[in-house]
């Protein structure tokens, strides 16, 4: 099963790449365009050795794999090795695949990172598709990602087969008897089961604090002093991990859809149910709806279909989990709410084909039955984060106030807190991750009072623990996930000055809905 609830950014659909080569020298002059010699840090590490920080990678146009196109010509692909364990530097590496385009203007400021949440999101795939939403930050900058360790091209991890992950979608995520109960933590074992068997020693090394420290390494390698980012969602995360460790390091960080620092691994399940069902209740009441009664209805009508699954046109089966998931997508985009009223009317009929084909659309299954990696990566990262993992008995002591937040996601999120990293191999690393950050630069903070899946109160709590002078909170009183380049000018041109001028707007303003 898993978080149904994804930290990813919703952009453009993007090919997916395949790294274009390995490191080695570079055949495009990248030595000689970097934007000043970068300073090495060690900040809570040992020192690395010279055979990483000195790489150059080798930029190459993008290849395409066999069922995708490259990028356009502006679009390059390399790879970094990277210590697989950073507590011994000097030892196994393992490659990240990255991708960049570089700036089309004459006064470059450096590099501009990007990581789109997840966990488990393809910076590879998804940066071009979102290149036309950040064009005129590639005036000053060279736009670039990466697939973090255990994701995609960088040692990615399949933890079950498509035919496994299909089968795993009949069973009952919020189990009414004790078999169901079994079978529930049963599918859980079997997931980890399969991650171990699947990654080895990478299992352990795919976390958070891995990927931040993965990050000041390449900004060494890409020749910058400081560390320019623009973290979606889940990659909010990342980058209050990064000033934290690399307080001296950090340059421009954006950080949109903010995920609470404060909140463990029960309160991140708990703002997650308030969050969408406050996005669901905008919706019901943009289609003239009590949002009590349609709330009510869409809850019982998720009962009826776990008691007897829906017909699809497919010949698949709409079963009570995937009607959630296809329920909770389309709430991402308020551009996506009448797919939603759509989806459920035909339900409600009987026919269960629309919320499938939304349920797949999350779940990244295409028309042939092929499984995207996103969902498994997810969980891989975030069950090493973790170190709160619930038993049954403690979340089910749990389920009645889940259920009183919301009747509709309540539920789901209460059982997964218990399922979610069951008998995980290996140890969770925090409660909640550090990120406070004394005497680095100011880091723009943008929370969105509509985002369902994380909700606007984490903008203000990520700003207050980075500390005093550092989190610079920007409100945007709209709707679905992340802010920037949804439709507010407001939110574009503070978030644009700030990146190529380095303006820091006030702590605190507000931009309007619409404006």
């Amino acid at each position: 099963m898993g978080r149904y609830v994804r930290w990813a950014a919703v952009t453009p659909a993007a090919a997916l790449l395949a790294a274009g080569c390995s490191g080695g020298s570079s055949g495009d002059g990248a030595a000689a365009e970097r934007s000043g010699g970068a300073r090495p840090s060690t900040t809570g590490a040992k020192a690395l050795p010279a055979a990483l920080t000195s790489q150059q990678p080798d930029w190459e146009r993008c290849k395409a794999t066999a069922d995708s196109s490259a990028p356009g010509r502006d679009w390059q692909c390399a790879t970094l090795k990277v210590p697989l364990d950073w507590s011994r530097p000097g030892g196994e590496t393992i490659d990240l695949a990255l991708i960049r385009s570089k700036a089309r203007g004459g006064d470059r400021i450096g590099s501009l990172l990007f990581n789109f949440g997840g966990p488990g999101a393809s910076g590879v795939a998804g940066l071009p598709g979102y290149a036309a939403t950040v064009s005129l930050l590639r005036e000053r900058y060279d736009l670039v990602s990466w697939d973090p360790r255990g994701v995609g091209a960088s040692e990615g991890v399949r933890c079950r087969s498509d035919k496994e992950t299909q089968a795993a979608e009949a069973v009952d995520a919020t189990p009414d008897t004790p078999a169901e109960e079994r079978a529930y933590l049963k599918d859980a074992t079997d997931f980890a089961r399969g991650c171990e068997k699947d990654a080895g020693d990478l299992l352990a090394h795919v976390s958070t604090t891995d990927t931040a420290r993965d990050m000041d390494l390449m900004r060494q390698v890409l020749g910058d002093t400081e560390l320019h980012y623009f973290g979606i969602s889940y990659g909010t995360e990342i980058g209050g991990v990064y000033a934290h460790l690399f307080p001296e390091n950090v340059g421009r960080l954006v950080l949109d859809a903010v995920v609470d620092p404060s909140a463990d691994a029960v309160a991140q399940r708990e703002n997650q149910a308030r969050g969408f069902q406050r996005a669901l209740d905008n919706y019901l009441m943009s289609t003239g709806q009590d949002p009590a009664q349609g709330t009510r209805k869409i809850a019982d009508l998720l009962d009826r279909i776990d008691a007897r699954p829906l017909d699809t046109y497919s010949g698949r089966k709409l079963t009570q989990v995937l009607a959630f998931t296809g329920i909770v997508w389309p709430l991402y985009r308020q551009d996506s709410w009448p797919s939603l009223t759509s989806a459920l009317d035909t339900a409600e009929q009987g026919d269960g084909s629309e919320l499938l084909a939304l349920a797949d659309g999350y779940n990244e299954r295409d028309s042939s039955g092929r499984y995207g990696l996103l969902p498994q990566a997810q969980r891989v990262i975030s069950c090493l984060d973790d170190k709160q993992r619930p038993t049954l008995t403690q979340a089910k002591k749990l389920l009645p106030e889940f259920e009183r937040i919301s009747p509709v996601f309540g539920p789901f999120l209460g059982w997964d807190a218990a399922g979610w990293c069951h008998d995980w191999p290996v140890p969770g690393q925090y409660e909640t991750p550090e990120v406070s950050a004394p005497g680095a630069a100011p880091v723009l903070v943008i929370g969105n009072t509509g985002d369902p899946a994380t909700p606007y109160e984490g903008a203000r709590r990520m700003a207050d623990e980075l500390g005093q002078g550092v989190g610079v909170e920007l409100t945007w009183r709209g709707e679905g996930h992340g802010a920037y380049g949804n439709g507010s000018d407001c939110v574009d041109s503070t978030v644009n000055a700030y990146l190529l001028k380095g303006t820091v707007p006030k702590d605190g303003k507000v931009c309007a809905l619409r404006g």
